[in-house]
């Protein structure tokens, strides 16, 4: 079963890491004593502070709460958003930031941030819909492109009608929901409407926020899931987990293969089969409208961005996720996430290692 996690910000114990006696640092040298220090500033920290993303918020609670049990160690992660996770991290207010819009090498230079990736899920479009049960409806791109455009206005249109001719559409206005804040949920759901549809490109374009043709605003992912819950009619996107907690009617989409596939931790994982990230490049990438047969075409990874400067901060939050790494695919995959394969912890890791920032 799905597990729904408490949404709020997770407190921290005290990280037992070993204090140095008066005795040993009165004995020590300087660059001795210098070290010692470190040490004592990461045994004084209380918290581990993440800010950012509601795409991933459900696992990374989920792991902090396991992680907490195993350690002693809490995380507070605070689900605000993928810009506002940049913009904490770039004034260096939080110890991490998370985004599911990858930063360009440029701009991680810019900000003097390292990035890299933390789980794999899915954007998917959630329906209300009287009697329409979850998988029915189906969508290709350049539908589900004209009624965030506002060009289709009525759920029995005839392209709707075309593409499900089992299914009682009826003669009512659609209710078109999308993100009122930062978002890298609207940056990976809105790339995929730049890349399959031309005058989505041309009139509106791809980001975290974007101006919207039409539509009410819902803040978060649990802004949106909670408007198409009780806004009858209404459509909407959000990551698989938050539609499933919900028990939202998500749609089949057409794929680049010319597929009607579900969002399943199948197809994402397919459609993550051919990503390749590049740790020269800070593993920027994004995954939408993959070629696989079965690939789920608005699949993205979430990442974590850490600053340059911050080591000790850095090594604290690498524990937690190298911990994630390593005992969290079960959890991850029970809440419909796609941990990362094998081969990508690695080159992670060796990330780690070549930027001195491995725990």
């Amino acid at each position: 079963m799905v597990r729904k996690v408490l949404i709020g910000a997770l407190t921290v114990s005290t990280i037992s890491l070993g204090l140095i006696s008066c005795e040993s640092k009165q004995q020590s040298s300087n660059k001795n004593t210098s070290n010692t220090e470190k040490k004592e500033e990461v045994a004084k920290k209380k918290v581990i502070n993440g800010a950012g993303a509601t795409f991933p918020y459900p696992v990374y609670s989920a792991w902090a709460s396991e992680y907490y049990k195993q350690t002693g160690i809490r995380l507070n992660y605070q689900s605000i958003g993928s810009g506002g996770g940049v913009r904490q991290i770039k004034n260096r207010t939080v110890d991490f930031g998370a985004s599911d819009a990858p930063l360009t090498p440029e701009k991680l230079d810019e900000y003097k941030l390292y990035q890299y990736p933390a789980i794999i899920g899915g954007v998917v479009p959630v329906v209300n819909i009287p009697n329409v049960k979850a998988g029915q409806l189906k969508l290709d791109g350049q539908t589900l492109c004209n009624i965030y455009l506002g060009k289709i206005k009525y759920w029995d249109n005839a392209s709707l009608k075309a593409l499900n001719s089992d299914v009682n559409l009826p003669h009512e206005k659609i209710t078109v929901v999308h993100r009122s804040d930062g978002s890298g949920t609207t940056a990976i759901f809105t790339t995929y409407l730049a890349e399959v549809c031309p005058e989505w490109k041309e009139k509106v374009g791809a980001g975290k926020a974007v101006k919207w043709p039409v539509g009410i605003g819902g803040k978060g992912n649990e802004g949106v899931a909670n408007y198409v819950k009780k806004t009858k009619y209404s459509i909407g996107y959000v990551e698989f987990a938050y539609a499933k907690q919900n028990s939202l009617a998500y749609t089949k989409l057409k794929n680049q293969a010319g597929n009607f596939v579900e969002p399943s931790i199948e197809t994402f994982k397919n459609a993550g089969a051919t990503a390749d990230f590049n740790p020269k490049k800070h593993f920027y990438l994004w995954m939408v409208n993959a070629p696989g047969e079965k690939a789920w075409p608005i699949a993205g990874a979430s990442f974590i961005l850490l600053a340059r400067e911050k080591t000790n901060s850095n090594k604290l939050v690498n524990s937690f996720y190298k911990w994630a790494f390593e005992n969290g695919d079960s959890i991850a995959e029970k809440l419909d996430y796609v941990p990362l394969p094998k081969e990508l912890k690695e080159k992670i890791y060796k990330y780690w290692q070549d930027n001195g920032i491995a725990p």
